[in-house]
């Protein structure tokens, strides 16, 4: 059962609940995809990739860049088609495996040449010169300037050339074509399908790229072509390229990425196969290597470092025979810009300027070696528990702590979740969320510290008001530290209680008017509580003219008796100067007494929930209350227990009074008078000595004895009244002496 309630208090702890419903708000937004959110997951991810390192290719793939070497040297692009021809002629003999090329010939080429014969066969048939021989060397000529039939030519010689085209994605971008224009294009791509397509039933194709027409090469050099891709690049929203679409969808076709269509050709034609479920894209199949995408077809790139992570060489290396065969034999070759001028930068994790076709190969790469991210339905799932029980454990333990071990219980959670997300990254290749579990520990941490902060104040302000006029400022700042100490209830403490009490406060009254008795009252108790305050004690009670106070609660205080006699003390040199100022004003003379007791009470606040006070409860209590009364009996003005004066006895004088039976108890217990600082106690040194003497006579039983001790007490101090209320009880002794055995014990019959 008391298990059970604990769990119950804790459950419905206010932090817990800000730690669930910010838990709540990050799923939302995880599930919904917040674009701030996922814009700093991306930069996130990008970081753990950089911070990562570069990390080696697998040497498969090589590219063959036009670069600003290659302009400088070949002239500026385009080039004639005979140059690329003569490109892949010398790519063949090197024996390259593969070629790709991150380049599209949609437009014939253009050259002097050409427009040179063209003209001229259009001047000879107006003229009308009819010599076929002359008809024919024209034709011979033309198809010599033909460098797109050159380009084709070599092509298809070389058995091993990938061409790249590009989708138009919106509509916008196809508003000039004719249907038969993007029919003919769709037939010039035909050899860039997915051979197998294989779909569950309901299977849903909405977050396929759709393209609207393609932009294929020429139709000579389209059909030379062993196969096609499309090379369309799609950032993400902070521009960044993170993931290579595989699969379009363009019509009724799906259609390979170039990435895809060059390994084709360079595993020598395996089945490429789209595997499609219900919410979406669910791999692609490629020979005997299980391809993860998302659910759009796209796979999330790998980068394996920066720039020229893969080997470079320059066309104008390649056609000059700078470049030996062995570094391009059995490789995968990919033609593609790199100069700035042509602009096919892109920006990636790496560098803003990037370029594209290194992205290819970076694609081709991690498909090879199945060096894959993974990024998937699991590891979403993984994100939500892990978000759901960070947020778990923040809740449950910064409220549990103070600041300083929360913020570093906070701060050490936090790294430790980060380092072992990059560690995953890093060694697993898995890409699990940061920012949200990351932003839930933090938002969490605030809302429990603004919670805190709030609540603390409304407690600090409850402390204020409930202790302002009972303990000094310092003390209620100490307090405040801990405001935990209102709780309705006690603690057991060993504790130094003092009550004083003004002397016949009843006949004084009855000489003053009630204004001028206010005033009075009001002067004296400032005074006394003043020194209560200076010793810092807690001013329990006002009772009437009687005041109580507490020390040792609610702070600690080890010296508590110690500081509960000084206060006594002080109260009595502080009256004494009040009762001059009063008789020089005309007022009545003022005397008190004061008891004071040590030992266990219950201390804390006692009442109900809505109104309680702050006191002490026990029985060394009530022996503190009869003590303060005890002082009308001996005519004192300090009564201090035995249990206070065996602490206090090394600093402070005293002298054992007697052994009482106080009203309401059986036990007896030793009092003591208090009279001042050890330091002054060479004054009362011989009426002291002369006293005790008695004392102990009378506890003998030895009447006479200390009949004389105490007649000497009086003539070193002749008005001391404790002397003579033993000498009148010798006396009566003497004449009805005790029955039974003598233990020096007196019984109060009053309180």
């Amino acid at each position: 059962m008391k298990e059970r309630w604990r769990w119950k208090k804790i459950l419905s702890a206010t932090p817990l609940k800000i730690a669930a419903l910010v838990i709540l708000i990050a799923l939302v937004l995880f599930f919904i995809d917040a674009p701030f959110l996922r814009f700093m997951e991306l930069k996130a991810l990008d970081l753990r990739m950089v911070s990562r390192g570069e990390m080696p290719s697998g040497g498969e793939t090589v590219l063959v860049v036009i670069d600003e070497k290659s302009l400088s040297e070949l002239g500026r692009w385009p080039w004639p088609r005979t140059t690329i021809a003569k490109l892949v002629d010398v790519l063949k003999g090197y024996g390259a495996k593969a070629v790709g090329f991150d380049i599209v010939f949609a437009e014939p080429d253009e050259n002097s040449s050409m427009k040179a014969v063209a003209e001229l066969s259009h001047d000879v048939k107006n003229v009308g010169i009819g010599d076929s021989r002359l008809y024919g060397l024209l034709e011979q000529m033309q198809k010599a300037a033909d460098t797109d039939a050159a380009l084709a030519g070599s092509i298809e010689k070389a058995k091993n050339i990938t061409l790249g085209y590009f989708f138009h994605i919106t509509k916008k971008e196809v508003g000039h074509l004719t249907e038969q224009q993007i029919a003919a294009g769709e037939n010039e791509i035909a050899n860039g399908r997915f051979q197998m397509i294989r779909a569950k039933k309901g299977a849903d194709e909405s977050l396929l790229i759709h393209a609207y027409a393609a932009q294929p090469n020429l139709p000579q050099i389209s059909e030379a072509g062993e196969n096609s891709g499309y090379f369309n690049a799609f950032p993400d929203s902070d521009g960044v390229i993170r993931w290579s679409p595989l699969v379009i969808k363009f019509r009724d076709n799906y259609y390979a990425s170039l990435t895809l269509s060059l390994l084709v050709q360079y595993l020598e034609w395996p089945m490429l196969v789209l595997n499609r479920v219900e919410y979406g894209v669910e791999n692609i199949r490629l020979d005997k290597v299980t391809i993860p995408t998302d659910e759009s077809g796209r796979l999330l790139v790998n980068y394996l470092g920066p720039e020229k992570t893969f080997p470079h060489y320059a066309v104008s290396d390649i056609l000059n025979g700078r470049i030996s065969a062995d570094k391009l034999k059995g490789k995968i070759v990919l033609v593609g810009a790199t100069a700035t001028g042509i602009y096919d930068m892109r920006v990636t994790p790496f560098s803003t300027v990037y370029p594209g076709v290194e992205i290819h190969a970076t694609v081709i790469d991690n498909i090879l070696h199945q060096n894959f991210l993974i990024h998937s339905g699991w590891t979403k799932f993984l994100d939500v528990c892990t978000i759901i029980v960070v947020g778990l454990i923040m809740g449950l333990a910064v409220p549990r702590m103070k600041a300083v071990a929360g913020i570093a219980l906070s701060l050490a959670l936090i790294s430790a979740f980060v380092l072992a997300n990059t560690a995953i990254f890093v060694r697993y290749n898995v890409w699990m969320n940061l920012i949200y579990p990351a932003l839930t520990m933090m938002t969490i941490y605030l809302g429990i510290t603004v919670y805190r902060y709030v609540t603390e104040e409304r407690e600090k302000k409850k402390v204020r008001g409930a202790f302002q006029y009972y303990l000094t400022a310092s003390v209620v700042n100490e307090i405040l530290k801990d405001p935990s100490k209102l709780k309705l209830g006690g603690d057991k403490k060993n504790l130094s209680v003092m009550f004083s009490d003004i002397r016949g406060f009843t006949s004084i009254s009855e000489k003053l008017s009630p204004e001028e008795l206010v005033r009075l009252l009001n002067e004296y108790l400032t005074a006394m509580t003043d020194v209560v305050f200076k010793y810092d004690g807690l001013l329990d009670k006002y009772i009437g003219d009687a005041i109580m106070a507490v020390f040792g609660a609610p702070l600690d205080q080890p010296d508590h008796a110690l500081r509960a006699c000084r206060t006594g003390i002080e109260m009595m040199s502080e009256l004494r100067r009040l009762r001059e100022k009063w008789a020089a004003e005309g007022r009545p003379d003022v005397n008190i007494g004061v008891g004071i007791n040590t030992g266990d009470m219950v201390v804390g606040n006692m009442g109900s929930e809505m109104r309680f006070d702050y006191t002490v409860m026990g029985d060394s209590v009530n022996l503190a209350s009869r003590l303060e009364g005890t002082n009308k009996e001996y005519g004192t003005n300090i009564i201090i227990s035995e249990f206070t004066y065996e602490i206090v006895k090394d600093d402070l004088l005293c002298r054992e009074l007697d052994a009482v039976r106080v009203k309401g108890k059986k036990l007896p217990v030793r009092i003591f008078e208090l009279l001042g600082d050890k330091k002054d106690a060479a004054q009362w040194q011989e009426f002291v000595g002369r006293f005790e003497t008695g004392l102990a006579k009378y506890r003998t039983g030895l009447w006479d004895e200390a009949i004389a001790a105490f007649r000497g007490v009086l003539d070193v101090k002749p008005a001391d009244f404790p002397a003579k209320l033993y000498i009148d009880r010798c006396e009566a002794l003497k004449e009805h002496p005790p029955v039974g055995e003598w233990d020096g014990v007196f019984t109060m019959t009053k309180k």
